[in-house]
């Protein structure tokens, strides 16, 4: 008997999927029943895997299409090295407030998240800044795991993606207050229990895939698929589902090349600079001048804070052209670099252009 496909329609989503007969099954009528539950699970990770890839573009277009394409992007979104002058007058006379993600920002993205050290550049260079403004690392990270990379006491530092956020150990001029160093922010602490209890699991579960690594950063749990061959990317969608279904007040979240596991609370990246600004006494200000610099999706949220508020702007750290809610753009880290340490010299030239005004 020749094989005949067969359509399943969702009436929901209007998506229609085609489903091959095996020789086992035996057609009633041309038709196969195939229960509802099972093709709404198959479009759900069907479209983990399509947001998967879209957070972690590749090369695939021709050289020809990929620089057609970023140069309309960067029309958008111009490198913010060669808008510096412009950047620089917009927060002429306000305090500038530097907020950065760490992976693929401060140090590149590597297969071994666990060996993403910043260079000694890099960390000279962020110590300079924070005597010039108040700073921030935000990121998706542990809140120890990001110190012990970064290993800046005159920092602020909000780990899991701003549900651990802790003040800086050393002064600083920026933080001489005492309150400074006593802000300790932890919106989810209910969820620990929960979140370890799901980290173990996803150890278990994901160790049939290789190159599969299950990140605990103590308010979010992160697998990388990295080192994931991508015809396996399914395999390890269906691993992650099996596991998160079981807990309702979870959500699942994706990077680049990382799933996250967190609470499902109203709390974010965004979020997360608004209570540090709020903690500066710079929240209802109108002369702060906010700067928010990463390069993954989570940042998202803090761009569209920026924008909101109408103050200070959003720089993505990216070498494809990417759907983004950032004024200005980077390459990769080592622009990062540049960029801040020309901030550096810019507040070190305006003090001492101040000071000769007034001894004049």
């Amino acid at each position: 008997m020749t094989q005949q496909n067969v359509v399943v329609s969702d009436s929901q989503s209007g998506v229609a999927l085609p489903v091959f007969p095996t020789s086992s099954q035996k057609p009633q009528g041309g038709y196969i029943p195939i229960p509802r539950m099972r093709v709404l699970k198959n479009l759900e990770i069907n479209a983990w895997i399509e947001s998967m890839r879209s957070c972690s573009p590749t090369h695939r277009k021709s050289a020809s299409s990929f620089a057609e394409e970023r140069s309309s992007w960067m029309l958008n979104h111009p490198s913010a090295l060669d808008m510096f002058d412009e950047i620089m007058e917009a927060s002429k006379g306000k305090q500038i407030v530097m907020f950065l993600d760490y992976d693929g920002t401060l140090s590149p993205i590597v297969d071994d998240a666990d060996c993403a050290f910043m260079s000694d550049s890099m960390r000279k260079t962020v110590r300079k800044l924070a005597r010039c403004c108040p700073t921030a690392i935000v990121t998706g990270r542990s809140k120890d795991k990001v110190y012990n990379f970064v290993r800046l006491a005159e920092l602020y530092y909000a780990g899991s993606h701003g549900m651990d956020i802790k003040g800086p150990t050393r002064s600083s001029k920026y933080n001489k207050d005492s309150k400074a160093k006593t802000i300790l922010f932890q919106p989810a602490s209910e969820f620990l229990p929960m979140i370890n209890e799901v980290y173990q699991q996803l150890v278990e579960k994901t160790k049939s895939t290789p190159g599969a690594k299950v990140e605990n950063n103590k308010f979010c749990t992160s697998v990388h698929f990295r080192c994931v061959d991508e015809q396996k990317w399914s395999e390890l969608a269906y691993q992650v589902k099996s596991v998160i279904k079981n807990y309702p007040k979870l959500r699942l979240t994706q990077g680049r090349k990382v799933l996250e596991i967190r609470p499902a609370i109203k709390w974010d990246k965004g979020k997360a600079l608004e209570f540090l600004l709020e903690s500066l006494g710079l929240a209802n200000c109108s002369d702060v001048f906010p700067v928010y610099i990463g390069d993954d999706r989570s940042d998202e949220d803090a761009f569209k804070k920026l924008r909101d508020r109408g103050q200070g702007f959003g720089i993505l750290v990216s070498k494809f052209p990417k759907d983004t809610s950032a004024s200005y753009s980077l390459q990769e880290p080592n622009e990062v670099m540049y960029f801040l340490q020309r901030l550096v010299e810019w507040k070190h030239g305006s003090l001492r252009a101040g000071v000769m005004s007034h001894m004049k």
